[in-house]
């Protein structure tokens, strides 16, 4: 499994296991770079992992981190970045904050497919 396939599967076992997702914001909002596919908003499953991407990448040194309920999350946030045609970046790491990329409808069907493990 790639480094990017382990992210992406401790995104789902950890986020259950915390009850929240994790992203990161400044004055401007949410952090929202454009990647191969479009734009993605980068979640994290555990607020280190989102803290240690502001720690390490330049343009995101004056954001904070924002805690996220997973249900609101799932029923709130992802149909409204489905609706701004948004990707869902999960658990990018290092030094350039990378990793997967998801569809709103991808994250939600996974979370619906994948029994949480804790």
């Amino acid at each position: 499994m790639s480094l990017s396939g382990a992210h992406r599967a401790a995104f789902r076992r950890e986020a259950a296991g915390e009850g929240r997702v994790y992203s990161i914001r400044d004055a401007g909002g949410l952090a929202a770079p454009a990647v191969d596919e479009g734009w993605a908003v980068p979640f994290w499953s555990k607020p280190t992992r989102a803290g240690r991407v502001v720690d390490q990448v330049e343009a995101y040194r004056d954001f904070q981190v924002v805690a996220v309920d997973v249900d609101e999350w799932l029923d709130g946030w992802l149909p409204r970045l489905e609706a701004d045609g948004m990707l869902v970046g999960v658990n990018w790491a290092g030094a350039r904050a990378t990793g997967y990329d998801l569809t709103p409808a991808q994250v939600r069907q996974w979370f619906e497919d994948e029994p949480a493990e804790k």
